[in-house]
């Protein structure tokens, strides 16, 4: 599955950070690890905190799924939001949710900083606007859900949004003091090359043809013919998972990105924010660090690459046209754009845990517009399901749930 088109800004920027060899023999390991994006990245250095043998393999070059595409925006906030989460399974498992969604921006913060990261992990404040005056009774409803729970939270008038961050076209909006951004692209990079160092076996280009599952353990086959035998498998394989995992559990989309030219206009007022709306589909927006300007949008319910990429130029000119509308006055030139897949659940929750038909494999897929924080999440919860512990978010990240 193709998951991306054109070629995305943090691909470009990097260009190939580290590269490693494709699996040439037979092995043995504790565990393996599928899917060498940010989230394979991360459970991988869990596993190495917890004193595993650990592999880790890919069927691309490292990052190069959806890793490079990615807005790298670090949110708290589910898709769902929490007053109606609350309504589809509780206070208890929403509030929860949100929560270790919260807390693990600043547990990557902690990690990018203990392995001397250069992903330019920066803590930021995350504004949610309503894009249309009907929004405005729901969103105020969700503020006050947010504040009721304890999330640091306040709301903006229209014109308080004007003067602060210059948006024009909002009816006011949620301010969280809670969110951040990275290159998650780097950010894989460094963490797998820091724990490569540590004895971390890691494989790019490396296809599984065939893996047989049994309690005791599964026997993979690679497109070379060795084969990795490993006592679990944890797949991080994000979109790609419903190539093997049969249930309807999963909605994929695609969502459209742009990055303008290096502005060399002075734009602070938008460096310590990351901006979304109430528009359905959402659009979003953050600065980087060599300043410039990231909005995207205009999804698709379908993921088709050959219409996707037919629809690059035609989305490129809509998202341009929105953003001119809440920014009017940004001097914005696109200098590179692309197209990503995107998942979508049916409450906005990952599923990260055991499937009934792989009796040897774990799953983390983080998918929603906060994938990344439940991968932070996933590592936590791993190291329980590993040591044979119940975590509390077990029953609401489950599959068939």
């Amino acid at each position: 599955m193709k998951l991306k088109s054109s070629e995305p800004f943090w691909l470009i920027k990097n260009g190939i950070l580290h590269a490693y060899p494709s699996l040439g023999e037979n092995i043995k390991t504790e565990i393996l690890i599928v899917g060498g994006g940010i989230t394979g990245s991360l459970i991988a250095h869990q596993c190495m905190e917890d004193g595993y043998d650990t592999v880790l393999i890919d069927r691309r070059e490292i990052g190069n799924g959806s890793t490079s595409a990615t807005t790298s925006m670090l949110q708290y906030e589910i898709d769902v939001p929490l007053y109606e989460l609350i309504k589809k399974i509780g206070k208890d498992g929403a509030v929860s949710s949100y929560r270790a969604c919260y807390d693990s921006i600043d547990k990557l913060g902690i990690i990018s900083k203990s392995i001397k990261s250069s992903c330019g992990f920066r803590k930021k404040d995350s504004l949610y606007f309503a894009a249309l005056k009907k929004d405005v009774d729901w969103l105020k409803e969700e503020f006050s859900a947010r504040k009721k729970h304890g999330f640091p939270v306040s709301w903006l008038k229209a014109n308080e949004i004007k003067e602060q961050y210059h948006l024009q076209n909002t009816f006011g909006g949620i301010l969280s003091k809670q969110g951040g951004s990275i290159d998650a692209f780097c950010f894989a990079h460094d963490l797998l090359a820091y724990n490569h160092k540590r004895g971390l076996r890691i494989f790019d280009k490396t296809d599984i043809q065939k893996t047989v599952h049994k309690p005791s353990g599964a026997i993979v086959t690679t497109e070379y013919n060795n084969t990795i035998q490993a006592k679990k498998i944890i797949y991080c394989n994000g979109f790609e998972s419903v190539e093997i995992i049969k249930d309807k559990f999963v909605r994929l989309l695609s969502t459209y990105a742009i990055i303008g030219e290096r502005n060399a206009d002075d734009q602070s007022y938008l460096n310590d924010i990351l901006i979304w709306n109430t528009a359905d589909p959402y659009i979003y927006m953050r600065t980087t660090d060599d300043n410039r300007l990231l909005f995207g949008g205009e999804d698709e319910e379908f993921v088709n690459t050959v219409k996707r990429d037919a629809l690059l130029n035609k989305k490129q000119i809509r998202l341009e046209k929105q953003l001119h509308k809440i920014l009017p006055e940004y001097h914005f030139r696109t200098d590179f754009g692309w197209a990503g897949t995107f998942g979508e659940t049916k409450d906005g929750l990952p599923y990260i845990g055991k499937h009934p038909d792989f009796p040897s494999a774990y799953f983390v897929l983080g998918f929603g517009g906060n994938g990344i924080t439940f991968s932070i999440v996933g590592m936590e919860m791993v190291s329980a399901m590993l040591k044979n512990k119940r975590h509390p978010l077990n029953q609401y990240f489950r599959f068939r749930r």
